[in-house]
């Protein structure tokens, strides 16, 4: 059997790896090198200049194309940096639809860094894939998708977006960092790129920062490699390293996750004192039919607002939890909460972030692998 046919749980293990060619050593090394011998000018085993290539940065690139089926990985020093390497593909005066509801850097890259370049972004709700349409123009370029949003859960039709970017010749990028490929998989959905931060769910153990870009496309590939290159953004060895020991257990992991989002889920749609969850797993939720098509599952993030919606409320309880840990990020095996208008979107301004949902008493809930006993035991404490 090719290791190209493998299905996705063993694609986490196996998928573009092979044991390495200096001693069979089954994890690949850790190379710790700058840079490479050569035998003559030009004359060398495929690496020159770690950031140009690295083994170690290499293996990674190959599972992470091999997880997303995609031909072409790249790895990055963050999801951010993965992110500018897209938007430097554009040029003065192009344009870029983006979901109106996501990640609050992600919001500032654009209009704080690429604006004053000449690059006009348009953010706009996507949950109507038709109404996207209207947005496009003789200069639009690129058409930027999350999905599941961060932090309102708001699920996009990926196909549908994809059909829509193919009428008009635009790329489409999707942000896959909330789903992973273990949910989802935006190439086979008919996107262009798919970016993460691999630092989440993929890393899984919030121990590195590290961003990724799979495509499919020769000449797509070959152009960010040169952005990668050029720009130098890239990750180190051991960043590597650990990413792809946690993408080795990505599946077991997103598992758990799933099964104690849906706990949580519904522990937290039944309290008294909750006034609306947000998690795609709900049949009120809106596209959770898109949802159900497109994914294999609905993850393990939720946000919700207390009855009243009281910012005092919300920072009450992000204080009093426990067992969750008040922190920035998501995706790792501990269980993390955090409190979006002053921690992951802050860099929105309000009136910006509040037409999307993110109010001031939302609080967003990245659910671990821990006992879903304790979990909702710790939620019972800090809500009262």
């Amino acid at each position: 059997m090719s290791k190209k046919d493998l299905r996705f749980n063993s694609k986490t293990i196996h998928g573009g790896q092979q044991p390495d060619k200096a001693y069979g050593a089954v994890m690949p090394p850790i190379y710790q090198t700058s840079t490479y011998a050569q035998s003559t000018p030009g004359g060398h085993m495929g690496y020159e200049y770690s950031r140009s290539a690295n083994p170690t940065r290499t293996a990674l690139e190959n599972a992470l194309a091999s997880i997303e089926n995609g031909n072409y990985g790249l790895a990055f020093a963050s999801g951010l940096s993965a992110m500018d390497a897209v938007i430097k593909l554009l040029n003065p005066g192009d344009e870029v639809v983006s979901t109106n509801d996501l990640y609050g850097g992600s919001y500032r890259l654009f209009k704080q860094v690429f604006e004053k370049y000449g690059i006009t972004f348009h953010f706009i709700g996507m949950q109507d894939a038709a109404a996207i349409e209207s947005h496009i123009n003789e200069k639009t370029k690129l058409i930027w998708v999350e999905t599941p949003t961060n932090p309102m859960m708001n699920v996009i039709d990926i196909r549908a977006v994809s059909a829509l970017a193919k009428k008009h010749q635009l790329l489409l990028a999707v942000d896959n960092t909330f789903a992973t490929p273990y949910l989802q998989r935006p190439l086979d959905l008919g996107a262009d790129i798919v970016m993460h931060s691999a630092t989440k769910y993929l890393g899984g153990h919030s121990d590195v920062v590290v961003g990724a870009l799979v495509v499919k496309d020769k000449e797509l590939a070959d152009q960010l490699y040169f952005i990668q290159n050029a720009s130098g953004a890239v990750c180190g060895p051991m960043d590597s390293f650990l990413t792809l020991r946690g993408i080795k257990t990505l599946h077991v992991r997103m598992q758990r996750h799933c099964e104690n989002g849906k706990a949580i889920a519904q522990y937290l749609a039944k309290h008294p004192k909750i006034e609306k969850v947000y998690w795609p797993g709900f049949e009120d939720h809106p596209n959770h039919e898109v949802a159900k098509d497109q994914m294999n599952g609905f993850g393990g993030m939720i946000s919700f607002i207390t009855k009243g919606s009281s910012y005092d409320d919300a920072i009450k309880i992000v204080e009093k939890l426990q067992v969750f840990t008040l922190a920035e990020s998501l995706g790792g095996v501990e269980s993390l909460a955090g409190h979006p208008a002053s921690m992951t979107h802050a860099s929105i301004p309000k009136t910006e972030r509040e037409k999307s949902g993110v109010v001031d008493a939302l609080i967003r809930l990245s659910v671990g692998i821990e006992d879903v006993d304790d979990l909702i035991a710790d939620l019972e404490q800090a809500i009262g």
